[in-house]
């Protein structure tokens, strides 16, 4: 289980980073906005309680049990890996600058050629609708593909977030579980 970092480690936070988990060929790289001071502060991705990208993962059936985010590395054995657009640590991603996202979104992409996962899942579509430009998109698979790759919008699973409950969350990854199944 996850420790609950000290009031010390959260203001250290803002100068740490979250460390990707990728491997080749993955199945789905799934991309946050950027780190939060909680996950920054005990090194794991969607780390902060009340966060819902975990129970989203086990609800939709990507994951046979709910794992907790000092597991995000077991992704891996699940052909899945774990990003952010932006390194930088946030209270909130409404932080982050336009041209943050922009300058993050080139170095997604200089991952993604090195990597080749056969769909990337950006979890917050204002920040999709930014960096690829598309105003109008909306969530699920996108029309574009960038080279061979396969993109996908999801609801970002901050608690922050209450547009979108468990099991909408857990609904839109099963499309995207079920897409997975189809490819190769």
């Amino acid at each position: 289980m996850t420790r609950k970092p000290t009031e010390a480690e959260l203001k250290a936070a803002l100068h740490k980073k979250v460390p990707d988990i990728l491997a080749p060929n993955l199945r789905v790289l799934f991309c946050g906005i950027n780190p939060g001071v909680y996950s920054a502060a005990v090194g794991h991705h969607f780390a902060r309680p009340g966060n819902r990208f975990w129970p989203a993962l086990h609800a939709s059936g990507f994951t046979d049990r709910l794992l907790t985010p000092d597991e995000d590395r077991d992704l891996l054995k699940l052909g899945c890996g774990l990003t952010n657009i932006v390194e930088r640590t946030t209270a909130s991603a409404k932080e982050l600058s336009k041209d943050e996202l922009l300058n993050g979104a080139l170095r997604l992409s200089r991952k993604v050629e090195k990597y080749q996962p056969h769909v990337l899942a950006i979890l917050g579509i204002g920040a999709f609708r930014i960096i690829f430009q598309q105003p109008r998109a909306t969530l699920g698979q996108q029309p574009e593909r960038c080279g061979g790759l396969h993109l996908w919008v999801l609801p970002n699973p901050s608690g922050l977030n209450a547009h979108y409950s468990l099991p909408n969350l857990a609904a839109q990854f099963r499309d995207l579980l079920d897409f997975t199944m189809n490819l190769r």
